[in-house]
């Protein structure tokens, strides 16, 4: 099974980025993924997760959303985490704004490893302890250290 600290890292963990909107933070989200991820263009991942966006919303509720998508040229799973300075509204299936981010990128070819990420994403972010300590995560480092300890606890 694939960890989410193997996909995530300190530098695509960030606290209090500035959101003001859906296309803003997905916009942010490509540029953190491809400055740290050279093989991977920010156009590509931009277009990729704002077509996803519009098949459904991928706000999960509970202020989180979980933006994903297969990208060709990606050849292994990527994620990042961020935190927004402040709530935006995301058409999130509880019509609450979102202020959790967590990105799933993967290769065009997916398979079920990769829809167990999903999973495990999703199952962590529905623990409401797991989602106050994100957010009350004042660096890279202590974000993607709250991810470690969860998924250290399984």
């Amino acid at each position: 099974m694939i960890r989410l600290e193997t996909i995530l890292t300190p530098g695509r963990s960030l606290v209090n980025v500035p959101g003001g909107s859906k296309k803003r933070a997905l916009e942010k989200v490509a540029n953190v993924i491809a400055e740290q991820v050279p093989e991977l263009e920010m156009q590509d991942i931009f277009e990729k997760l704002v077509a996803r966006e519009k098949l459904g919303s991928t706000g999960f509720g509970n202020g989180i959303a979980i933006p994903h998508c297969r990208l060709e040229g990606c050849s292994s799973p990527v994620s990042a985490l961020l935190h927004l300075e402040a709530p935006i509204d995301y058409d999130a299936i509880d019509g609450a704004p979102v202020d959790l981010l967590f990105v799933l990128l993967v290769p065009e070819a997916a398979t079920d490893a990769h829809l167990e990420l999903l999973r495990q994403i999703a199952s962590m972010l529905d623990r409401k302890e797991v989602r106050d300590r994100l957010r009350a995560a004042t660096s890279s480092e202590a974000l993607f250290q709250v991810v470690l300890d969860v998924q250290n606890e399984h």
